[in-house]
């Protein structure tokens, strides 16, 4: 990271923005990521003003982009970004004895998401319809699970993958303890 206060305020703007763009990130969309209001975000993009510590992270965790990666004067958008496996975000309050790893970037919700499935013994992930022609492919990568699409119910093992409507009711059920990848789109 560059050592010079001043080529940091100069960068930091123009960064900020690239990431923005390169994301295609309306300023709209970066607000509601970050928490940070739509004006104090393009004031910054300006260089109009100086963000906190805790502003300038709430922004680079809205737009993946690596802190300290983001004032390097040698950054380039060639960089691999990384998920730690101690950062990837768990939803566990949804279904009964399974957890939701987000693997996804914020910026697909409701687009292209896709998921870590980890489930308990018998544990069930019951689904409402998402948006009209929304579809769910569902590849078991451990145990054995029960898709139901409606009125459909189909098993699925190891090695399988289901691909299936998630714009009708739609569950999964483990059969034993089950892991699998979900990718949702269009949700």
């Amino acid at each position: 990271m560059t050592e010079n206060p001043d080529a940091i305020l100069t960068l930091l703007p123009a960064r900020l923005k690239e990431a923005r763009r390169t994301q295609g990130l309306s300023l709209d969309a970066v607000a509601k990521l970050s928490g940070v209001s739509r004006s104090m975000v393009s004031q910054i993009e300006r260089g109009e003003s100086s963000p906190t510590i805790a502003t300038l992270w709430n922004l680079t965790r809205a737009l993946q982009v690596d802190f300290a990666g983001l004032l390097d004067a040698g950054a380039t958008q060639t960089q691999i970004e990384v998920l730690r496996a101690a950062d990837v975000p768990t939803i566990e309050a949804r279904g009964t004895g399974c957890s939701i790893l987000i693997l996804s970037p914020p910026e697909e919700a409701g687009r292209h998401e896709v998921y870590e499935l980890r489930f308990a013994k018998n544990g069930v992930l019951n689904s409402q319809p998402h948006t009209h022609g929304a579809r769910e492919h569902l590849s078991v990568i451990e145990g054995a699970l029960e898709v139901t699409s409606g009125d459909s119910v189909m098993r699925i093992d190891a090695g399988d993958t289901a691909r299936y409507a998630a714009d009708v009711p739609h569950k999964i059920t483990a059969l034993g303890a089950a892991r699998a990848y979900l990718v949702v789109q269009d949700a």
